[in-house]
């Protein structure tokens, strides 16, 4: 995808973070923007904060877990600018506990936020944006928990997992397709974003999560410090995706450094070690 210009973006999960910056390059490109997010005031706060027209933005406050919300953004968005060109599916929570304390509210929260959402975007644009005679293309934003299994993010690991092989089977059907629709997938590692308090944003209907203690605080009090101590930024992420969608490039990992944990995995999975502990 190389021309930008004039056409529509919508892209979840872009009231902070990853997708605010998302948001603000698309609009230095002169696109349109469908924004949505659960937070509706830092919503209209991150609007104030791009400053375009108004004619060419829309937002919309939507509970990405909640299919028939997802449903209405795509009708939302179709019917104002008349088609989508690029869906950011970026929206996203993390829970930091082991495995096993783990509760079927937790599982639900994150697989519906993380993997679902991205899973109902793909249902509801996707099949209008093959009918798009300019076509157009996906990022899913996954994460190098895709890509890796790091202890004390069960939920959250199985969920970017799930987004990487969902994107990596929509590359392959899209390909055999010949659609003019592309898909990518971001896998960023540590980012300094508000991802670690996922929780101020957990819908009533999932209950709270239990206090962390023991081995699952250790993880929580670490993976909060790995988030604040990242060196590249939401725009760096921003940035990559759209270097990624002029090069038609389907795997955007800005952390090259994460390369040495996905080959070591891969040795471990074709040796048949056991996998190593990652440090």
């Amino acid at each position: 995808m190389k021309d930008f210009a004039q056409r529509t973006a919508v892209i979840t999960g872009a009231a902070s973070g990853i997708g605010l910056e998302l948001a603000k390059r698309a609009a230095a490109e002169g696109m349109n923007l469908v924004l949505a997010d659960i937070e509706e005031a830092k919503l209209a706060a991150a609007v104030q904060e791009i400053g375009i027209d108004a004619a060419r933005i829309l937002t919309k406050k939507v509970d990405v877990s909640r299919e028939e919300e997802i449903a209405a953004l795509a009708d939302d968005a179709f019917a104002r600018f008349g088609g989508v060109h690029l869906l950011c599916n970026n929206a996203g929570v993390g829970l930091t506990r082991v495995t096993w304390e783990h509760t079927t509210a937790d599982w639900n929260w994150v697989l519906g936020v993380d993997l679902f959402s991205v899973i109902h975007g793909i249902q509801h644009f996707v099949p209008r944006m093959l009918k798009q005679a300019e076509g157009g293309h996906v990022v899913n934003t996954a994460s190098a928990a895709g890509l890796t299994s790091t202890p004390g993010m069960a939920a959250y690991n199985v969920a970017k997992h799930g987004v990487v092989t969902l994107s990596e089977t929509m590359y392959h059907e899209l390909k055999a397709a010949e659609a003019k629709v592309g898909v990518s997938v971001l896998c960023p590692a540590w980012v300094p974003t508000g991802i670690h308090q996922s929780a101020r944003n957990r819908q009533e209907s999932f209950g709270t999560a239990k206090p962390a203690e023991g081995l699952s605080a250790a993880y929580d009090e670490r993976m909060g410090q790995a988030v604040k101590a990242g060196r590249l930024t939401a725009t760096d992420m921003a940035n990559a995706v759209f270097e990624a969608l002029k090069e038609d490039r389907f795997y955007v990992i800005p952390h090259r450094k994460l390369n040495h944990a996905v080959q070591l995995r891969m040795e471990d999975i074709m040796n048949l070690r056991n996998p190593t502990p990652l440090g």
